[in-house]
């Protein structure tokens, strides 16, 4: 009885505190009560917090591009300066330094491609909430700049506030490549500097031998490695414990400074939503009409187990939601298809064990023995169909930007999404509807 009120208690909790996230922003509300009127504004409340780690969040959903809108950017890259080897690494690379603008600056789902024609060099850059030209040319417009940091001599912290600039820039560099070490077969960074850089890296490295020596790229910090020895011949190695796909990031990214390409803004329009209004609206009312249709069903099926798993449902929305908000999460077209097929397969789920509950009935077992049995004998077949939808949902997520798979913004929406509403899913449908049938059936049990 004490774990079923605990049990509860965080339920009620965890619930609470999702709706406070839950809750829209800055809605005026007015109530009349008694004779008399009450006034004021709903809205949830910003997270800000600054120990023991930060964490700051709005609370507003995120939506994407074809919900709320933004900015269309083209691009046009000055290759005139940038041998015809070296071009499409140019583009790839300034592709890269766009894309982790934007994602610096918390654009949510912005999609950044490349078009080549003949010896036309363009990015065409999405950019949903953005309809200031000026705020997207802040974004984009300027030049990635590569430089070379050490620490102070009477310093010994090796934090990277306190790392001053040698005067080694991308200007130095004439390209990072990756390569693979001859004896232990691990991939590397390979770094090769201009005459003028050589000699800069050489007197660099002589007095910094045993100390890391920082790289920045726009003043963000992307490597420390440690000076070994000092090197001479304008030729360097970066090693570590790189994954492929790490050292060709590390390249892409050096690249970035290296082979500097002006870029200008050819055009600017602004994009309405893909879906519009209406259809937004009616989108959302045929999932409220769907998510109506499974309540009675469940209900009519199953009575007072349907109930409970319809409340424990409940649950589940709100729950969602509010990770939504706190990760966040951009709500698109296809993201809130992931969300939807999560419910069908968390309602999957309740069926499964109720189903099971039937059988242990017919078998003569009372209420509390056969919801045990039910739960129990369900959870490897809920198991094995959930671990293959999340395999399915991390690699159309592909964290790892493995360039054999998807990378594109709207399909990792849907991925994401699906993902978490899977994991959601089974805490609802396994804790939260178990403890629930325990409390609300327990007449029966």
């Amino acid at each position: 009885m004490k774990h079923l009120i605990r049990n509860l208690v965080f339920i009620v909790l965890l619930t609470a505190c999702a709706l406070v996230i839950d809750a829209p922003k800055n809605v005026p509300v007015h109530v009349k009560l008694l004779g008399k009127s009450f006034s004021g504004t709903l809205s949830s409340p910003n997270i800000n917090i600054t120990w023991p780690f930060t964490f700051s969040r709005d609370l507003n959903i995120r939506q994407g591009l074809d919900l709320q809108g933004g900015t269309e950017v083209v691009l046009q890259a000055d290759m005139s300066k940038v041998g015809a080897a070296d071009r499409q690494d140019a583009l790839d690379s300034a592709e890269g330094v766009i894309t982790r603008r934007v994602d610096l600056y918390g654009v949510s789902e912005a999609s950044v491609k490349t078009l080549v024609s003949g010896d036309t060099y363009r990015l065409v850059v999405d950019l949903p909430g953005i309809g200031d030209p000026q705020q997207a040319l802040a974004l984009i417009g300027t030049t990635a700049h590569l430089d070379f940091r050490e620490l102070p001599t009477a310093t010994s912290s090796a934090t990277y506030g306190d790392f001053v600039t040698t005067g080694l820039t991308g200007a130095d560099l004439k390209k990072a490549s990756v390569e693979f070490n001859n004896q232990t077969g691990s991939p590397e960074v390979a770094l090769q500097f201009t005459d003028v850089g050589a000699t800069k890296f050489a007197n660099i490295t002589e007095k910094n031998v045993g100390k890391p020596l920082a790289i920045f790229l726009d003043s963000t910090p992307i490597s420390a490695p440690v000076v070994q020895q000092q090197i001479s011949g304008g030729s360097a190695v970066i090693n570590g414990q790189f994954t492929l796909e790490e050292a060709k990031q590390l390249a892409l990214t050096l690249n970035a400074g290296a082979l500097p390409v002006p870029i200008s803004i050819l055009s600017q329009q602004n994009i309405a939503p893909t879906l519009g209004r209406e259809s937004v609206a009616k989108s959302l009312r045929a999932g409220a009409v769907g998510l109506g249709v499974v309540v009675l069903f469940m209900i009519m099926n199953y009575g007072w187990l349907g109930a409970v798993a319809d409340l424990g449902l409940v649950i589940y929305g709100v729950l969602t939601l509010a990770l939504y908000k706190l990760i966040p999460v951009t709500i698109s077209l296809p993201g809130l298809a992931g969300f939807i097929l999560s419910i069908g397969m968390a309602v999957d789920a309740n069926i499964l064990i109720f189903e099971r509950m039937k059988e242990e009935l017919r078998k003569g077992h009372e209420w509390g023995a056969a919801m045990e049995l039910g739960f129990g004998r369900a959870w490897d077949s809920i198991k094995d169909a959930n671990v293959a939808t999340l395999i399915t949902s991390f690699v159309l997520y592909n964290p790892f930007d493995w360039t054999f798979l998807n990378s594109s913004g709207l399909v990792r929406g849907f991925a994401l999404t699906l993902g978490l509403g899977i994991v959601i899913s089974l805490f609802t449908g396994i804790f939260v509807t178990r403890t629930l049938l325990r409390a609300f059936m327990g007449h029966k049990l």
